[in-house]
């Protein structure tokens, strides 16, 4: 499913975040301390290589919302962005937070004059956000800075599974 919001392009696709060789940047849903973990952490820093992780070390902790970008190491692309999702009931206000990291890695991205920007579904794995809940705050975020950007032409959202891909589309189709 793809929608355009003034010269962004918004586009919804099953597959694997680190498997995204036609976009400039992905984002790691990363922990505070930008290390591998469980999930899309995990895949990232296993394609991206060690040097992901040591790039990574003197730019963590960061806080819930924020937004850091590195090299992409082993990775296809150009760079990763790396931004913490909020924990789902304990990190507030979640929805906040949660847009943050959409509108922050959207600004880096296009700061660094990246034209094209890949996104997992940020907190709805271990961090237990509610995916439909998510995917609506996802799609208001980066909907809401399609006027603002001057590089950035397209955003993907690279979902696991096809429900995630369902409740996104959902989301999207909402959108006005």
């Amino acid at each position: 499913m793809k929608r355009s919001f003034g010269s962004l392009e918004v586009e919804i696709v099953r597959g694997d975040i680190a498997s995204q060789p036609d976009m400039d940047t992905v984002v790691n849903a990363a922990n505070a301390e930008l290390m591998p973990g469980g999930g899309v952490a995990g895949a990232i820093h296993r394609a991206a290589g060690p040097g992901l992780a040591e790039e990574c070390r003197p730019l963590a902790p960061i806080s819930p919302g924020e937004a850091v970008i590195t090299g992409a190491h082993g990775l296809p692309n150009e760079h990763v962005i790396h931004v913490l999702g909020p924990v789902y009931g304990r990190d507030e206000p979640s929805g906040e937070l949660l847009a943050d990291c959409y509108k922050n890695a959207i600004r880096l991205a296009d700061e660094n004059g990246l034209s094209s920007v890949a996104f997992p579904a940020i907190s709805t794995g271990a961090f237990g956000y509610p995916g439909e809940e998510a995917a609506g705050v996802a799609m208001k975020a980066v909907t809401g800075e399609a006027a603002g950007v001057s590089n950035l032409r397209k955003v993907r959202f690279v979902l696991f599974s096809d429900r995630e891909r369902e409740v996104h589309e959902e989301a999207l189709s909402g959108v006005r």
